[in-house]
């Protein structure tokens, strides 16, 4: 495992100076949340290696990510959303699958093929949810096609995987690689694990799927983060397109799932944008690195929140709609034609911004 970990991380600079202003940050929390209650629930459609299927994706409040409690990701806001205290009993994470389940029954015709579970941390790390409730949340599922689960590289194991294949359940575990970059990872994003280690994690994903048997599916969701803090628009871009194309060429990783940046709460990222130091990126952009991934040995796709506002990937405010709705049925068709059939006047500025946009005058244009 690279260094530093969540355990130990290089005192007085580097990452050890981010995550003392990430603590600052995330200390100005005052909500608190029911751990009886996720924190999301909803019904989507989603392309897989076995074609688009109904989902129920769910976000289960836990103690929250024990990076984030560290100081954590630039970005991520999602720890403040967490239940104090660190941890949520098993009969309380319980509640929170029946909670689900309910809203699938009031608002779905049928059971949703996909099931998808996120807790803003690893489902996979023991701390968050204990082995009891992972193979009780198994069980529940177990007459799905399909179950995606959240995970950090360093808690990808083969036996835990084993829980949900060995009820024929194909398993894919999304990992927040962020990008294939570790520089951008380590400076930008504030992740403390090397593309190597997501490497190792996909090869534990592949020898479940050779322990699954005939039929049974398991491997690895990459979600890459476009245009952390301190990037120019035309460097997200180009990181992003070059670490679509390294996460395709990993045996066992099958889809990329490219996520625009969005401004949370309790970020630092929330913080240089109110000094004007941050903008969302373009959507602009989004569909450049997806038409140029297109023919990338993975499905990618792209789910960005916020479209249209300030504070998440946005153009003028004229063409979001469309460029979200081209966006969306690339995710589903994977055709990069889609994008011929919106046009506007501001990729003039988008052009512009990409070529002479630069560390030191960045966000050039809000």
């Amino acid at each position: 495992m690279s260094k530093p970990s969540p355990e130990v991380y290089e005192q007085g600079k580097g990452m050890d100076a981010h995550n003392q202003a990430m603590r600052e940050i995330r200390s100005r929390k005052e909500a608190s949340y029911d751990p009886h209650e996720p924190t999301r629930v909803w019904l989507d459609e989603d392309n897989t290696p076995d074609g688009v299927k109904t989902s129920l994706t769910i976000i289960l409040n836990t103690g929250g990510c024990r990076w984030a409690r560290a100081g954590g990701c630039t970005m991520c806001g999602y720890v403040a959303e967490s239940v104090d205290g660190g941890s949520v009993s098993h009969d309380a994470l319980m509640d929170q699958i029946d909670v689900c389940l309910d809203h699938e029954a009031e608002n779905a015709d049928e059971p949703a093929d996909l099931i998808k579970i996120y807790t803003s941390g690893s489902f996979l790390d023991e701390r968050e949810v204990g082995a009891e409730s992972r193979r009780a949340i198994a069980d529940t599922f177990a007459d799905r096609d399909r179950i995606v689960v959240e995970s950090l590289p360093d808690f990808v194991d083969r036996e835990k995987i084993a829980d949900f294949t060995q009820h024929g359940l194909d398993t894919d575990v999304a990992i927040g690689l962020e990008t294939a970059t570790d520089r951008v990872r380590h400076d930008c994003v504030n992740k403390y694990f090397d593309f190597a280690d997501f490497e190792d994690a996909c090869a534990e994903a592949a020898a479940a799927d050779e322990k699954a048997g005939s039929g049974i599916e398991a491997g690895i969701k990459a979600y890459l983060l476009m245009k952390p803090p301190f990037l120019t628009e035309s460097e997200a871009v180009e990181d992003m397109i070059s670490s679509v194309e390294r996460c395709a060429a990993v045996s066992g990783c099958h889809t990329v799932s490219m996520n625009p940046c969005n401004v949370q709460r309790y970020t630092m990222v929330d913080d240089l944008y109110f000094e004007d130091g941050y903008r969302p990126p373009w959507l602009w952009s989004v569909a450049q690195v997806l038409a140029e991934t297109a023919d990338a040995d993975a499905i990618v796709v792209s789910d960005p929140v916020g479209h249209g506002s300030d504070r998440g990937p946005h153009n003028c405010g004229e063409c979001d709609d469309r460029v979200q709705k081209a966006i969306k049925d690339f995710d589903l068709r994977q055709d990069p034609s889609v994008f011929e059939q919106v046009t506007c006047e501001c990729e003039l500025t988008w052009e512009t911004i990409l070529e002479r946009e630069r560390s030191f005058n960045q966000p050039l244009t809000r």
